[in-house]
């Protein structure tokens, strides 16, 4: 498979890349076999760049991605996680954060320069590794925090920037970011200091081109990769305009429906079904270093691996049209 530099760094990512929430129990219990089976497809498909995040399963993502790659030898992959929450050992719960069984650990945010530490400690422990590749900040900005954002990136300017800077020095990370789903927050950061990636969820896809408005000049001025999540937006993109279809993890509303109906009008006249279509606009924009595929079931990810190998119409990319070089 394609392997793609991030920014200035010797790291490299697969073109392809895999996801790991969903074996983090979102939504629904996974066993450890089906995680491993899901690793495992992903693994020989030649996906070499796994990520995960304390987020979660509070930690019950990164615990079976360690033990699944442990087996191999460190050279062999990319692994990026995410700091922004920092897990202690707590109460035993159903369920957190959209997600079932997680493990039994307490979470706060802390985007200083202590808290990305602590968290990344934590996550090396739970991974079984020395070094991250990437390190994303993960959900600073007001998507997530609303108001109380202000004195998150209070803390993260102040000593968090800095810190993740000295730990690229140090070896224990090779490249940092940010792991959003807005583009503001990340225009903020790179105004105040240049970072390696952006994992953006949701902004750079057939439905939402959003990051095309300012964000993607601003990656190619400074020399930042771009790893694509979302490439569904929650889901709308893969089911089509259906009752009860989601975007950004709530019901679509009419705009969006109407958006999408033309989408797969459009797709369905070159024969090519709709989230066929998602896929091939996520790998083939010229700033996505790599695609995230992220599923707990085996054969949904041999069904979006069989859609990527599928031949686009020679009007795909002008009916879609991408931003120009």
């Amino acid at each position: 498979m394609q392997l793609n530099r991030i920014g200035g760094t010797d790291v490299q990512v697969s073109a392809l890349s895999f996801g790991c929430a969903s074996i983090g129990n979102l939504y629904r219990a996974v066993s450890d076999d089906q995680a491993r089976a899901v690793l495992h497809r992903a693994w020989d498909a030649g996906i070499r760049y796994f990520d995960t995040a304390p987020h979660y399963g509070r930690g019950r993502s990164e615990q079976r991605l360690g033990r699944f790659l442990s087996q191999y030898p460190r050279e062999a992959y990319v692994l990026s996680t995410k700091a922004g929450r920092v897990l202690s050992p707590g109460a035993p719960l159903h369920a957190a954060d959209g997600f079932v069984d997680p493990l039994p650990n307490a979470v706060r945010y802390d985007y200083s320069g202590d808290g990305l530490e602590a968290s990344l400690e934590h996550s090396l422990d739970l991974l079984q590794t020395s070094h991250i590749d990437i390190l994303y900040v993960h959900d600073i900005g007001t998507y997530t925090h609303g108001p109380d954002n202000a004195a998150h990136m209070e803390a993260f300017l102040g000593s968090g920037y800095e810190r993740l800077v000295r730990l690229r020095e140090r070896g224990r990370i090779r490249a940092f970011g940010l792991g959003v789903n807005e583009n503001g927050v990340c225009l903020d950061v790179m105004r105040h200091g240049a970072i390696d990636v952006i994992l953006l969820a949701g902004r750079l896809t057939l439905l939402d081109r959003s990051a095309e408005e300012e964000l993607t000049a601003m990656c190619r001025a400074q020399g930042t990769s771009l790893v694509l999540g979302g490439v569904f937006n929650s889901g709308i993109l893969a089911t089509g305009p259906v009752d009860g279809a989601t975007y950004d993890y709530q019901e679509a509303g009419p705009d969006i429906m109407r958006r999408v109906k033309d989408l797969h009008s459009k797709a369905q006249a070159m024969g090519v079904p709709l989230a066929t279509a998602a896929l091939h606009f996520a790998v083939r924009h010229p700033l996505a270093a790599s695609v995230l595929l992220g599923t707990a079931r085996a054969a949904s990810l041999e069904r979006n691996l069989a859609a990527l190998q599928a031949e686009m119409p020679e009007e795909f990319d002008r009916i879609f049209a991408r931003e120009p070089l």
